[in-house]
């Protein structure tokens, strides 16, 4: 992988200053050792109107990937899923960052010792990046880059050049041009930039990425207005790590807009007397979605098919509108859970004669089933193998005919988001698949069509604009009129 600065200059300041600023002398070409290769600095060009500096990353593949095993969500995943077929030797990503921040150090410091005044100075400069992997195409790159003082020019780079018809690929040619910059500024801009556009980090993401990116982005990410986004993707996405850093954003923008210390600032709280309110659980959430679906469909009668350890069961019975509660379950060992956690033995006369539970299997039709106003199939799907989906849409759907049907199921898109999950993993050892967005929504609405049924979407949980939501709930409604008559 390979990169460029130029500098203009003048007989009073020349563009060959901008060796004294790298520490690195313009007439030599030098070599430095990194984790994943050698690091080569030379310059193509040093005269006193013009100076280019080249840093050129040659990567070792085979550390590349022995160094990469088993970091989990942490290892760049286009190297573990193609270890030694893959981009990472040439197109601009946190190995370069990491690279440049080694050889580049004290430039990016701003720490000159033979020249001082050097550091401080703006100048022109001109960067280019030739294959640089944008996962949100060159319109992000110039949203990225933009407000930081820089003209962008980002070329996509076609898949192939002799076949114009497929198309560009995510990469583009970058070039970077500004004369209201220091070269401090410049590199500490690389260094988040480049990593975040190829949304992918080489190693582990620990909590001393937050004062490493508060570091480098003192001065220019407060204000960014893609701030989230960088912060965000800087950190793998991981939850906490990036609601810390935001929080101190946060209180460097207050305490830049008085024009006071950060320190003022934090002191000036309070020590909080109150427990930091928790997150609610998504299970919860999707307990409190499917109730709220129920209740706006009417349904006083509701199956609970799957019902596990009678955890939704248990919520319904706490509202009066459901009448009957059924739980139906394959496992006796689940069921005689759900009775202890509902205290079935106990349960006054009236309260009990809302609710029953029985083992049942879905994959076989059930005339006990027949009759209800709603059934929900809760995190139930994902448990059948695939070839017997058909068996339990024929009970549920062909068969039993509740009026309306809810079905949860993971979104496997959103498993990134999940800082303990390792990659391509499933959320659950017993899952037999996990679908997308588009996967579920196929399967649903050819359903809802084979049946008499109509189908919405609702999502479950926060719902990420770039993956969706954690859970996804399909609302199937009878509309076949005989049939919604009958029910």
């Amino acid at each position: 992988m390979f990169l460029t600065i130029t500098t203009t200059g003048t007989p009073e300041r020349p563009a060959t200053d901008l060796g004294y600023l790298l520490h690195k002398h313009p007439d030599k070409a030098q070599a430095f050792s990194t984790s994943y290769g050698t690091a080569h600095v030379l310059y193509p060009e040093a005269e006193a109107g013009r100076c280019t500096a080249a840093l050129l990353l040659e990567v070792d593949a085979v550390a590349l990937v022995r160094r990469g095993k088993g970091k989990g969500r942490g290892g760049a995943p286009d190297a573990a899923l193609a270890q030694y077929v893959n981009d990472r030797p040439y197109a601009a990503s946190s190995l370069l960052a990491v690279a440049l921040s080694g050889v580049f150090s004290s430039a990016m410091k701003g720490v000159c010792h033979a020249k001082p005044e050097l550091p401080g100075q703006v100048r022109p400069l001109r960067v280019e990046v030739p294959a640089l992997p944008a996962r949100g195409g060159p319109d992000l790159v110039r949203k990225l880059f933009a407000p930081l003082g820089w003209t962008v020019t980002a070329e996509p780079v076609p898949l192939d050049t002799e076949f114009p018809a497929w198309g560009d690929s995510r990469y583009v040619r970058l070039v970077l041009e500004s004369d209201t910059l220091t070269l401090a500024e410049a590199l500490r801009h690389l260094y988040v930039l480049l990593p975040v556009l190829d949304d992918a980090k080489h190693y582990w993401v620990a909590p001393d990425e937050v004062d490493k990116l508060l570091r480098v982005g003192e001065g220019w990410l407060p204000g960014h207005p893609e701030q989230r986004l960088i912060t965000s993707r800087y950190l793998s996405r991981r939850w906490a790590l990036t609601r810390q850093a935001t929080e101190r954003l946060e209180l460097v923008r207050l305490a830049e807009t008085d024009d006071s210390e950060v320190e003022e600032i934090d002191n000036a709280v309070e020590a909080e007397t109150e427990a930091e309110e928790k997150p609610t659980p998504l299970a919860v959430q999707r307990r409190e979605a499917i109730v709220t679906a129920l209740r706006q469909s009417g349904a006083a009668r509701v199956l609970d098919l799957g019902c596990g350890q009678g955890q939704l069961v248990q919520t319904l019975l706490k509202d009066p509108a459901f009448t009957e509660i059924v739980g139906v379950d394959v496992s006796m060992r689940a069921l005689t859970i759900a009775s202890r956690r509902l205290k079935l033995d106990r349960m006054g006369e009236r309260q009990a004669s809302r609710v029953q539970l029985f083992q049942g299997s879905l994959a076989y039709t059930d005339a006990r089933l027949k009759g209800y106003d709603a059934a929900v199939l809760s995190e139930v799907i994902e448990h059948l193998d695939l070839p017997r989906l058909p068996a339990l849409e024929y009970a549920v759907f062909g068969s039993a005919r509740p009026r309306t049907v809810l079905v949860t199921t993971p979104n496997v898109e959103y498993n990134v988001r999940w800082e303990s999950l390792p990659a391509g993993h499933v959320r659950h050892g017993d899952h037999r698949f996990e679908w997308t967005r588009a996967e579920f929504r196929a399967w649903a609405e050819a359903v809802a069509e084979r049946h008499g049924y109509g189908v919405t979407f609702e999502p479950v949980g926060p719902d990420d604009p770039e993956v969706g939501p954690p859970t996804q709930m399909a609302v199937f409604t009878l509309t076949t009129p005989k049939e919604a008559k009958a029910a």
